[in-house]
């Protein structure tokens, strides 16, 4: 592997100069007032990021996976149900981590490239006349499968049930990289980390809390600790840490979201979804086709490719690595062998997927794929071309 090629992994992603060196930085007294000047701006970004108004913003030493354990051990008690989807691994993992927990989860299996099935939720919560589900699960990016769901359709599938549960959202790979709505979806807890969106390394859990999910902690909870958030909150208002803070990582947080607000999401989003469609316009030329099912399931953050049947796609990864020095993703679980993963996420930029389309292209070539050097990327170069004078002009 080299360090002079970008990555093409969904996560972590590349990190621009100016964030790498902002989590670069002296030791700083974490007690001191010069850390309120990091916390709290940083805190404040993220709830601008999240779209929300009222979300309590809580961010943890850890990865997503501490931020979904701080969600569920914040605001469900022993023996609670959980209603989840499971269509990729990652939503698998979220219902593995309940079930550790003691918890009862109602699990909806969905075909991995599908998305969460908003009319099957509706009617598990209308069965649920005594109201045993406390919280819905919902994986808005299956990162392993390339699919988005839609959380607006989850929310308005609980609405129409008329049902009190919470909304958990795993956001990790769609936050910061495409729409996310915290209120107007009625997202209760939100969870992401450093290393997508924000560009950043691996490190930081970071969670939204609505008021309602708040009422939910003082109400019970599963045993908790380094994740509990009433330690957070409390030393919060006194501009501190429960414990020593990665104070590097908040700083480069801070920083992130500075960036990102200064480009503007609208256009943050937009340029997810432009070099998208060109790694999407490259694999139909390829004559291949994308693990999700339809266009409107297509994620704009990474693309999960299939190969002809009978070839091993992680043939493919691996080859890109021992050969060009590139890493792309594996496919995980169901489709592991099946596809391999682009990720296009965070700091990217047409040139950049370029490369990257043009790598895969000697992988398949060299392993025997009928793919004609080049395809794909006059694909993408056409999408490219076509759009860059819009997206400039969106920037001034």
């Amino acid at each position: 592997m080299s360090f002079q090629n970008p990555v093409f992994i969904p996560g972590p992603t590349n990190m621009p100069e100016s964030l790498r060196r902002a989590c670069d930085m002296p030791t700083l007294d974490h007690r001191s007032s010069l850390f309120a000047d990091i916390l709290q701006p940083a805190r404040t970004g993220v709830r601008k990021i999240l779209k929300s108004e009222s979300a309590e913003v809580f961010v943890f030493p850890a990865t997503g996976t501490g931020g979904w354990e701080t969600a569920i051990t914040n605001t469900l008690s022993p023996g609670d149900t959980v209603l989840a989807a499971r269509n990729g691994m990652f939503s698998h993992r979220w219902i593995d981590m309940c079930q550790r927990h003691g918890l009862t989860v109602q699990v909806i299996d969905v075909t991995w490239g599908d998305g969460i099935p908003a009319d099957r939720f509706e009617e598990a919560l209308r069965a649920d006349t005594g109201h045993k589900i406390k919280a819905v699960l919902a994986t808005h990016n299956e990162t392993a499968t390339g699919v988005v769901s839609d959380i607006a359709a989850v929310r308005g599938a609980m609405n129409a049930a008329a049902h009190p549960a919470l909304l958990f959202v795993d956001g990790v790979s769609s936050i910061a990289s495409m729409p996310f709505e915290f209120d107007a979806w009625g997202v209760d807890v939100a969870v992401t980390g450093s290393q997508k969106g924000f560009m950043l390394p691996a490190g930081l859990a970071i969670t939204g809390f609505s008021p309602k999910a708040m009422a939910a902690v003082e109400a019970g909870g599963l045993p908790r600790c380094f994740f509990d958030i009433r330690d957070m909150a409390k030393t919060y208002a006194n501009n501190g840490y429960p414990y020593t803070p990665a104070v590097g990582l908040l700083n480069g947080l801070k920083q992130s979201c500075d960036m990102l607000l200064d480009e503007g999401l609208t256009h943050v989003f937009a340029r997810h979804a432009r070099i998208a469609d060109g790694i999407r316009a490259a694999v139909s030329a390829w004559g291949m086709e994308l693990c999700a099912t339809s266009p409107d399931l297509h994620s704009n953050s990474v693309s999960a490719i299939r190969t002809p049947e009978g070839f091993d796609a992680t043939r493919i990864v691996t080859h890109a690595a021992d050969t060009y020095g590139v890493a792309f993703g594996v496919g995980l679980g169901d489709v592991a062998g099946k596809v391999f993963r682009i990720g296009h996420l965070g700091m990217l930029t047409d040139v950049m997927a370029l490369s990257g389309i043009a790598t895969a292209e000697m992988c398949m070539a060299d392993l025997g794929l009928p793919v004609t050097l080049g395809s794909g990327v006059a694909a993408a170069q056409e999408v490219y071309r076509n759009t860059a004078s819009a997206i400039a002009l969106a920037a001034e």
